[in-house]
């Protein structure tokens, strides 16, 4: 466990305490004026297109205890076995950016996301502090403060904290896996006759991750429990490391020309990130009979073999100008964008190949200005909808979409013509060296989509939903860690989301089912169950109330995609399957007034009939942890 953090978190924890009760102090004879009821928040998007929604914060306790939702982004992912590790979506998603773009997401849900922050509206100052520590060295931190300066401008801060120790190949002296930093500071003004509003934040992103390279594959059939030895296995990397730096300003402001029928906006938004990847000990093969050494675990190294310096750096600014207007059955938008990018590779060349003095950094560099257009026009009268929208990347990309819903029922038809990402394109490294500039085509992607969800009665809720994907020269990496494009993919499924309540007995299901017999490109699990069995309620003799259960969560068995840290990218394999293997956690959740708490014994199945299971080849999952997490809210 990092001591030096867990100290820091706990003086913060300590001074907010103290202050809390300071505060208790004072007004003990008073009535609680603030509370959750009196502190809001909103999006901009909301505001943007006229729905000026202000909703509560959230201070439930469910899922508090699932590590999918300690996260900017609740979906469900593949990771490399551990909290705040390289990640990818787990089932299959629609791309939704079209033009240039770097194509660099491992670590996208564990950064704030500039264009979906919540901002507040508070009658007093509002904290609050989130923190959860695994037995295993698992930690999350995050502090948020934020007050009205006046009835019209609420300005905001936080600060998170990810961070992870070894499981793999561990030593006394550094255990240190992930080490990550995030903050945003946030501001909402709107004028005081409530035509103008204006959302700004600014958001910094600093993580880093040892890599490993997973566990050294067997050089033997039936040696498939040498992937579990954990502290004692050996593993491919031991001085590798990939650092990536974000920092995002945005800004959206709009102006009503005709109250909520015309408003006229802007959006700008300058973003930079910086991706650095260093080994200082590229694994070498050596020949005994002939002396000659030969790369390990890389394909090759280009500029040297004692050492990689690898460098990107990739600058996106952005500026939108439009309209958008609603009435009481219809809402609209229009805009134009303008988009200026560039990526910059560097790569550091030594004397020799086999030499440690650095002789020349190697620059490559690009860059783009591409402009689109857009729109969005939707139609409604009381249950139903219908929505139109699109973009265009002139001459290249768009994506068009159309839905319709009618009470709990919807359909959609979506298409998207999608050029390569950068890194898909070009790239420079000591380990990879191509240019498909003139080689790819752009991707189309087609999908269909039908759903259903409803409450029935106070006790069930449903919400079941089907697909049909047809892809066009799809874009993957090889076994070989490079970029290809696939003629044809088409895959089908279909998702079941189910809660049940008999009194205070919770049962929910989910379950994924995803047909990839014409994607063999596309790997995903044919099943995923995600299932929870709890009682909520009051417990111990209704001294609180809080949840108390077990939670279930199994994907078939299937060829999951390897990660390489070079290109920060999974791909393709066919070496290794991962098993079908249940993970089960037993959980207790608890709402103490503003304080939310749970207690969780994660992985309780382990070693118990299989002795470990990969998240992705060659990186086993957690084992069993104690793992607890509290969240506290201040409103005063």
């Amino acid at each position: 466990m990092n001591k030096k953090l867990l100290f820091r978190i706990l003086l913060v924890l300590g001074i907010f305490s103290g202050q809390v009760a300071t505060a208790q102090i004072i007004d003990d004879s008073t009535e609680v004026v603030y509370s959750p009821k009196t502190t809001l928040q909103l999006f901009e998007q909301d505001v943007l297109n006229g729905r000026y929604v202000e909703t509560r914060i959230d201070t439930s306790i469910q899922n508090t205890h699932n590590e999918r939702f300690w996260f900017q982004d609740s979906a469900y992912y593949q990771h490399l076995g551990n909290i705040g590790t390289a990640s990818q979506p787990l089932l299959f998603r629609m791309p939704n950016k079209i033009g240039v773009r770097l194509g660099r997401h491992a670590f996208d849900r564990y950064a704030y996301n500039p264009r979906n922050i919540n901002y507040y509206d508070t009658r007093s100052p509002y904290s609050h502090l989130y923190y959860v520590q695994g037995g295993r060295g698992e930690q999350v931190f995050e502090a948020i403060y934020a007050r009205n300066i006046t009835p019209n401008w609420n300005i905001g801060a936080a600060y998170q904290i990810i961070s992870a120790e070894k499981q793999l190949a561990t030593s006394p002296q550094e255990n240190g896996l992930i080490s990550g930093r995030g903050a945003k500071i946030f501001s909402h003004y709107t004028s005081k006759d409530k035509k103008y509003d204006l959302f700004a934040n600014f958001t910094l992103f600093r993580h880093e991750q040892v890599e490993q390279g997973g566990v050294r594959r067997p050089e033997e059939e039936g040696l498939r429990d040498n992937l579990f030895l954990y502290e004692n296995g050996t593993i491919n990397l031991q001085q590798a490391t990939t650092q990536e730096k974000r920092s995002t300003y945005h800004l959206l402001h709009m102006y009503k020309l005709a109250q909520e029928n015309l408003k006229v906006y802007h959006q700008f938004d300058l973003g930079f990130q910086e991706d650095d990847f260093t080994d200082d000990g590229i694994p070498l093969l050596i020949n005994t009979a002939t002396n000659d050494t030969s790369v390990y675990f890389y394909p090759r190294a280009l500029y040297s073999t004692r050492l990689t310096r690898d460098q990107s750096k990739y600058r996106e600014l952005e500026n939108i100008v439009g309209f958008t207007g609603r009435t009481k059955i219809s809402s609209y938008k229009v805009y134009a964008k303008l988009r200026n990018s560039k990526l910059t590779y560097k790569a550091a060349q030594t004397i020799r190949p086999n030499a440690d003095s650095i002789a020349a950094t190697l620059t490559q560099s690009r860059s783009y200005n591409q402009v689109f257009v857009g729109g969005e026009l939707s139609g409604f009268y009381k249950k139903a909808e219908v929505v139109l929208n699109g973009e265009v990347q002139v001459p290249s990309d768009y994506r068009v979409k159309a839905l319709a819903r009618l009470g709990g029922a919807y359909g959609s038809i979506e298409r998207v013509l999608q050029s390569p990402s950068l890194t898909e394109t070009f790239i420079l490294s000591n380990h990879f060296d191509w240019d498909n500039e003139d080689r790819f085509n752009n991707s189309v992607y087609d999908r269909l989509e039908v759903g259903y969800a409803s409450k029935f009665g106070e006790r069930q809720f449903l919400r079941v939903t089907g697909h049909f994907n047809n892809i066009k020269r799809y874009f993957y990496f090889d076994e070989q860690f490079t970029p290809q494009q696939e003629d044809r993919q088409r895959l089908f499924g279909a998702e079941l989301q189910h809660h049940i309540r008999f009194g205070s007995i919770h049962f929910e299901n989910f379950i994924a089912y995803t047909n990839t017999s014409d994607a063999d490109k596309i790997r995903v699990p044919e099943w995923l169950l995600d299932s929870k069995l709890y009682f909520e309620g009051s417990l111990f003799k209704k001294a609180l109330y809080g949840q108390f259960g077990v939670q279930a969560y199994l994907p078939s068995s299937y060829y999951g995609d390897g990660y390489m840290p070079v290109t920060q990218h999974f791909y393709i394999q066919n070496e290794l399957k991962t098993a079908g293997y249940p993970v089960l956690d037993v959980f207790l959740t608890a709402d103490i007034k503003t304080l939310n708490i749970f207690l969780k014994m994660s992985h309780i199945n382990s070693e118990l009939w299989e002795p470990g299971y990969l998240e992705t080849p060659y990186y086993p999952g957690m084992r069993r942890s104690f793992v607890f997490g509290i969240k506290w809210m201040f409103f005063d």
